[in-house]
């Protein structure tokens, strides 16, 4: 599976970080993005998939407008410079592209755009219908029209997002940093490199922090690791490897080196949507006893459940949440939050004199409903 090569992985999406794309002084790295796209071609050309996920947008904008901190010292400033500087990155990709005989296709998204579950499928078919071209899209954040509250923030969680919806084999995260190391390495010398992750656990999560090598890019380890556990959780590999070195995919074929995070089974594409969503309308709290049940496959009803916090309604999306504070699942809401705030710990023969009726017997129900952990 190193490598991810086109005989055992049919469809890869690439992620490429600012930092790999952009010099510091503003301008593209072009030598080293020829020899990225030089591999795309190739894999192409053995009948593998490809799409990209690519930053540098914002960068490449706060260059031409002569904008401080990168362009990133207020939001405007941010979204002024995703204006300007997409124009140049497309320009960029399909410039090397068309070299090599390919076609490139800008796709600009939100968060909007995969939370929503219409619109995510919009976007999964238009990406399928692309990639079937022979095209090879190219997928940003449209920063020019994003805000903090309905933006992924990053573009690692937006690959995986897109890895999802494309229904890829693989998502490859080229990165400052060349994997998982069990503690920062820039103030650790002596920590060492995770070559495999089977499973995200809590001393998996406190390996990374959210600091960005380059400072010029959005995300950090924590970053890759909620994009990974995006990713593996709806069926799809992921792996981080270093892009500082030229044709960073033919490097980690020959030496290996990089974290691997093993993909899970499959669930299907609706649960496998609902797992990876981003946000959420409301949490449920549930006692020991309702969390046992939800993890052998039950549906949450209200007797085990403890506190509803967040404004919902009846279809919305929200966390069910342990004693212990941990998420368990995710699934579609049976009541809006002010009824569900009047059944907590209720009997099913109590909720028809609270309610005046009884119409569903659980808060979340099984079929709409996905583990996570």
């Amino acid at each position: 599976m190193i490598g991810f090569p086109p005989a055992t992985c049919r469809r890869l999406v690439i992620k490429v970080g600012s930092a790999l794309l952009v010099a510091p002084d503003g301008s593209v790295r072009r030598a080293w993005l020829d020899s990225l796209v030089t591999e795309i071609a190739e894999r192409r050309a053995a009948g593998q998939q490809i799409a990209v996920v690519s930053s540098g947008a914002i960068a490449l904008g706060a260059r031409r407008l002569g904008l401080a901190k990168g362009g990133r010292a207020t939001l405007e400033d941010a979204q002024a410079a995703a204006a300007v500087g997409q124009i140049a990155l497309s320009r960029v990709w399909a410039d090397l592209l068309v070299g090599h005989g390919l076609t490139a296709a800008q796709m600009l998204v939100t968060l909007g755009d995969l939370e929503d579950r219409r619109r995510y499928l919009n976007a999964s078919a238009t990406l399928d219908r692309l990639i079937g071209l022979g095209a090879v899209p190219v997928v940003n954040e449209n920063d020019s029209v994003a805000t903090e509250e309905i933006r992924f923030g990053d573009n690692d969680r937006l690959a995986a997002r897109i890895g999802q919806a494309a229904r890829a084999d693989a998502v490859v995260l080229l990165s400052d940093i060349d994997g998982l190391y069990t503690a920062n390495p820039q103030s650790h010398p002596d920590a060492t490199l995770i070559p495999l992750v089977e499973k995200i656990d809590a001393r998996i999560a406190a390996m990374a922090d959210g600091k960005s090598a380059s400072g010029m890019g959005s995300g950090g380890m924590i970053s890759k690791l909620e994009a990974a556990r995006i990713a593996t959780g709806a069926g799809t590999h992921l792996a981080i490897i270093s892009g500082r070195v030229n044709a960073p995919l033919g490097h980690w074929q020959e030496t290996g080196r990089g974290t691997l995070f093993h993909a899970s089974a499959r669930r299907g594409a609706r649960k496998d949507w609902l797992a990876g969503r981003l946000t959420v309308k409301g949490h449920i709290t549930v006692d020991a006893g309702a969390a046992e049940a939800l993890r052998k496959g039950r549906s949450l009803l209200p007797a085990g459940t403890t506190a509803s916090s967040g404004s919902y309604a009846r279809g919305d999306v929200i966390d069910i949440v342990g004693p212990d504070g941990v998420r368990i699942a995710r699934g579609l809401a049976q009541y809006d939050s002010h009824d569900a705030e009047r059944i907590v710990g209720k009997r099913s023969d109590q909720i028809a004199r609270l309610l005046g009726a009884a119409p569903r017997a659980a808060l979340v129900h099984r079929d709409h409903m996905v583990l996570l952990s």
